[in-house]
């Protein structure tokens, strides 16, 4: 068997709370083969990591990344290698918000690799940004 995550389980998984959903969060993710990790998931986890549950940035980074990293996980049509990169990229402040390294991410796994963005911070290593027009 195989799925997507949906962000309660990675949230639960995570947090440990509370114990009952943790425990199935558990089971599941320790378990289960063939896991995949949507860009949209990880970026909503990573909000309610930091906004609701208030844990610092490099904590949800290096949590998401220990998640990503465990044998049964992927993300979903995103090289690993770029959405590690991507979380990284969030890690040292919240210059890079952890939307916009997941689409760097996205972009980084495409074979185009561009960016459309009026944001001057939007990371743009590996990719081409682009500010205006074709």
């Amino acid at each position: 068997m195989s799925g997507l995550l949906d962000t309660s389980i990675i949230v639960r998984y995570l947090t440990g709370q509370p114990p009952e959903l943790f425990a199935q969060a558990k089971d599941l993710i320790e378990r289960e083969e063939g896991l995949q990790l949507t860009d949209a998931a990880l970026a909503e986890a990573a909000y309610v990591l930091t906004r609701v549950y208030r844990l610092p940035r490099d904590v949800v980074v290096d949590h998401l990344m220990a998640l990503l990293q465990r044998r049964n996980m992927e993300p979903f049509r995103l090289d690993k290698g770029a959405v590690l990169q991507a979380l990284l990229l969030c890690r040292p402040s919240g210059r890079v918000s952890f939307a916009d390294a997941l689409i760097w991410a996205a972009a980084r796994s495409s074979q185009d690799k561009i960016v459309y963005t009026q944001d001057e911070r939007f990371p743009s290593d590996g990719i081409e940004i682009r500010r205006g027009r074709s």
